[in-house]
């Protein structure tokens, strides 16, 4: 028969020892600093008040005992997985990277933690990459892959999982929104180049009809609009929101009968890409044809040119998410839909 009896004793710095069968418990805690289990949780979970003192007894002994918190224990107690999920449609990208760091930033101050998932746009993947989620029990999803559907999305939220959607409108039962300020940037971008004096403004988009190519494409023609400037379809490309998609489209807007003067790219990979091309053709850039880009990733400011681009805030929209997220999950927002829209700036660089 074994014995699951524990004795405990210092060592020789003063920690405490605990010997016998299993891991550590709360109960092992509670003892050790003669408080009850309730008491040991709240000090844990810092939801309820406890004097200063006890607090500070009980997290001596945590500390000496090594003690930590069983979270599929906890889950069980709370139903929860304590993890929130990301879906974005390429991991590669830098600027989704940077959303990723930003919620897992918010997500481990709260001891949760954060699974990032990739649905390319030209797959069938996200269905099943929120089925997979939603049958983990994930407690809050972001989607951040642009051209989900209605039906991907209520799969999420009949599940009882919170959401957050990376951009679109606000719609009921369709979670909270946090985004950035796409029309605007690009009406900034595009005002900027006007300023320059440049006339045939080229536009290389991702994917047509989803965001934010669509909304950085009507910031565009707005700008033009303003300007009074016409949208030459003829200088309109949609690719992908890639490098190769960028030389493709770099490729078929330059060879036009009439050349444009600038290039602007709906994202930094689409602009890095049109360099490629731009560099392959012989033209010099900006002095033959500007180039610009679209969020501002570390490699903006690497190539060379640099390139003139808009600040996205990628980190900040992945904290954001992750904390509204956390606000429904906490109990502490049982409101109506939110929309945080996040600033942008133009950032001007040598390639326009």
């Amino acid at each position: 028969m074994t014995s699951n009896t524990r004795t405990t004793a210092l060592d020789n710095n003063g920690r405490l020892m605990v010997h016998g069968a299993g891991r550590i418990k709360i109960v092992d805690v509670a003892s050790e600093a003669g408080v009850s289990v309730t008491t040991v949780s709240h000090v844990l979970s810092g939801r309820r008040p406890v004097s200063a003192s006890t607090r500070a007894r009980v997290e001596d002994v945590i500390q000496r005992l090594g003690y930590q918190a069983d979270p599929s224990a906890r889950g069980l107690r709370t139903q929860r997985t304590r993890t929130l999920g990301l879906v974005v449609p390429d991991i590669t990208n830098p600027f989704n990277t940077a959303i990723a760091a930003g919620m897992q930033e918010i997500a481990l101050a709260h001891e949760y933690l954060t699974v990032v998932c990739e649905a390319p746009m030209d797959g069938p993947h996200l269905p099943e990459v929120i089925r997979q989620l939603v049958a983990r029990r994930i407690d809050g999803i972001v989607v951040g892959r642009y051209g989900a559907t209605r039906q991907d999305l209520d799969r999420i939220t009949a599940s009882g999982s919170k959401l957050v959607r990376l951009g679109g409108p606000l719609a009921p039962g369709l979670g909270d929104v946090v985004r950035a300020a796409e029309t605007e940037g690009m009406y900034d971008l595009v005002s900027h180049l006007v300023g320059r004096d440049y006339r045939r403004i080229a536009y290389i988009g991702g994917a047509p009809g989803v965001e934010p190519g669509e909304e950085r494409f009507a910031g565009y023609r707005k700008a033009l609009e303003t300007a009074g400037l016409p949208v030459h379809q003829e200088l309109v490309a949609w690719t992908s929101f890639t490098r190769e998609g960028g030389r493709a489209g770099a490729t078929a807007v330059l060879n036009a009968t009439e050349p444009p003067d600038a290039v602007v790219c709906a994202n930094d990979l689409i602009a890095i890409g049109a360099l490629d091309t731009a560099r392959a053709a012989g033209l010099r850039v900006p002095d033959r044809v500007a180039i610009t880009g679209y969020d501002d990733i570390e490699a903006a400011s690497l190539v060379s040119p640099a390139l003139t681009t808009v600040l996205n805030p990628a980190r900040e929209i992945g904290r954001s998410a992750a904390q509204l997220l956390l606000d429904r999950l906490e109990g502490e927002d049982s409101g109506p839909a939110r929309e945080i829209v996040l600033a942008h700036r133009l950032v001007p660089r040598e390639s326009a």
